[in-house]
């Protein structure tokens, strides 16, 4: 882990540049729901829906979700003990609710994928508020980095 000391601030920035890129589609993605069930199943514009969907999540979401954590994970490596710092306790708590959010994310779009959504677009709207407010707890952990 010393090499990788070297490069810390390199590895934090592709942390925070994955970072955005994961919260821009976990922000765009319940958007996308709240159209997609305003549509009538089967018609072209809800298979529109349904390619936009599955290329939001499976070209962006998931690879900047994974990348974040690899460089996450690689900051933690080199700096084991920020773990003891309990604004990173709480940090890493939310981030896992976040990662739950995108499962079910991915669980709403499969059934949106075989035209079984039951969820009014109500629904999504709610939802929609999650990822960025969820994302402003989090920066704010890690910027101002209180306790």
């Amino acid at each position: 882990m010393v090499f990788l000391a070297e490069y810390y601030l390199w590895i934090k920035a592709l942390h925070i540049i994955s970072v955005i890129f994961w919260m821009a589609g976990m922000a765009y993605l319940p958007r996308l729901f709240v159209y997609h069930a305003e549509c009538e199943a089967g018609s072209d514009k809800s298979e529109t829906f349904k390619v936009m969907e599955r290329r939001l999540l499976r070209g962006i979401v998931n690879p900047a979700m994974i990348a974040a954590f690899l460089f996450g994970g690689l900051m933690l490596a080199i700096n084991p003990s920020l773990f003891s710092d309990h604004w990173m306790q709480v940090k890493l708590v939310l981030i896992l609710v976040m990662s739950g959010l995108h499962g079910l994310f991915s669980r709403w779009r499969k059934a949106f994928e075989r035209d079984e959504n039951r969820r009014p677009s109500r629904f999504y709207r709610i939802v929609n508020e999650a990822p960025p407010t969820l994302v402003i707890f989090i920066v704010l952990l890690a910027v101002a980095k209180p306790f």
